[in-house]
Formats: C-alpha cells, structure tokens, sequence
C-alpha cells in the first residue's frame, strides 16, 4: 500500500512539474479595486491556488474535528485517573498484612 501511495505521489509531482516548465508565459494579475498590478509566471497563481484551497481545507478539517479531540482528552484524562486508582489499591492491596488462619484442633471421634 505505501509503495502504490508514493507511486501516486510520484505521479502527481512529475505533473505538476511538466506543468510549471509548460506555463512560463508571464500573466497580469490585478484585483479590481486596487490600484495593483503584478506580473507573473502562469504556473505561480495555479500554485498559489492549490495551496489556499490545501490550507483552507486543513482547517474546516481541524476545527470540524474540534469535538473528536475534545472527547479524546477527556478520556484520556478519565483513563489516567483510574489507572493511577489502579496503582493506589494495588499497593494497598501488596501492603496489608497476610490473614492468618487459626488451626482448627483435630476432632476426637470415637477412637
């Protein structure tokens, strides 16, 4: 599976690759209201996009996941505290004395 996954990975990045060395074309990019204007390479805005979608779609996945992490802490908190109770009975338990047993005196029927 991991050999299949880097083979996909691979794949991906000698796209992407061929990609930026076909699109060196230099473009305008302007945004409306502003007064700006900055040229650059085609494959660069592409990019640029591909990592804003990545980086916006990382963090609707972690603050989704908000409430799974928050359960998780709370029982790994409630797992922590009952094994240190664990500890403190099991020691309570290694330290108390042995009960002893009284001998019963042997019974004396009819010899």
């Amino acid at each position: 599976m991991r050999i299949l996954y880097r083979a996909v990975i691979l794949a991906g990045a000698i796209v992407l690759i061929l990609f930026a060395v076909s699109n060196r074309e230099i473009v305008a990019l302007e945004l409306w209201p502003l007064p700006f204007e900055v040229s650059l390479p085609l494959y660069l805005p592409f990019f640029l996009a591909l990592l804003v979608g990545f980086l916006i779609g990382a963090s609707a996945a972690w603050v989704g996941d908000g409430g799974h992490r928050r359960e998780l802490r709370r029982r790994r908190r409630r797992i922590e505290a009952l094994e240190r109770e664990l500890a403190a009975i099991q020691s309570q338990l290694e330290n108390r004395p042995e009960p002893t047993t009284m001998a019963l005196p042997a019974s004396r029927h009819g010899s």
